[in-house]
């Protein structure tokens, strides 16, 4: 009986983690959270047992990638790091650093490039947009240094051709520790200019 409940707890994350993943490829909802959240309340579950963890969610999207987009999904993606790279070449004074699903490969029709950069004052880097005639919006972005621990820090975003660019201003030290994602809580994955190079072959 235990067995039976707990393969039909497994076989309902599963579905909510499929409806997410379509809600984030198709419709645009960044927040994992919200995505299965409105997920379960599509399929008529409020139990939160049957919330999936994020990096399930990050599977089913992968997998509906593959799925539904196959070679328009490589083809975008490829798109994206190219935009990426040219930006990381442009802000190549502030060291940034590629992160987000333009890096992992779950990029969609939403997603923006996603960019760390590191300076001694956020204002270097908006005066450097000033400088250079690039409008921008500004926000402030909470970021997980620690379990315990919570910042927030300056996103400036602004459009390059058709391509959205998020970028997070971190402090010279922040370098050396990424920040700890928000789908598997370790520290984020990031890739300088010339790993995102390699990337693209």
């Amino acid at each position: 009986m235990a067995r039976r409940r707990q393969q039909r707890t497994e076989n309902l994350r599963s579905l909510v983690a499929q409806e997410a993943a379509r809600l984030i490829v198709d419709q645009g909802v960044r927040d994992y959270y919200q995505a299965k959240a409105k997920a379960a309340a599509r399929l008529g579950l409020s139990n939160e047992a049957s919330l999936p963890k994020n990096t399930q969610i990050e599977a089913a999207v992968r997998e509906h990638q593959a799925l539904f987009e196959g070679p328009g999904h490589q083809r975008r993606l490829e798109r994206l790091r190219r935009a990426a790279l040219s930006a990381m070449q442009f802000f190549a004074p502030f060291t940034p650093r590629l992160v987000g699903a333009v890096l992992e490969g779950t990029a969609d029709a939403y997603s923006a490039v996603c960019l760390h950069l590191f300076s001694e004052t956020p204002e270097a880097v908006t005066l450097f947009l000033d400088d250079n005639g690039i409008p921008f919006d500004e926000e402030t972005r909470a970021m997980r240094l620690g379990r315990r621990r919570t910042v927030n820090f300056p996103a400036l975003l602004f459009e390059a051709g058709d391509t959205p660019m998020d970028i997070t201003v971190l402090p010279l030290n922040a370098i050396r520790q990424a920040p700890l994602s928000p789908v598997d809580g370790r520290p984020m994955r990031r890739a300088s200019a010339h790993e995102v190079a390699a990337l693209l072959g």
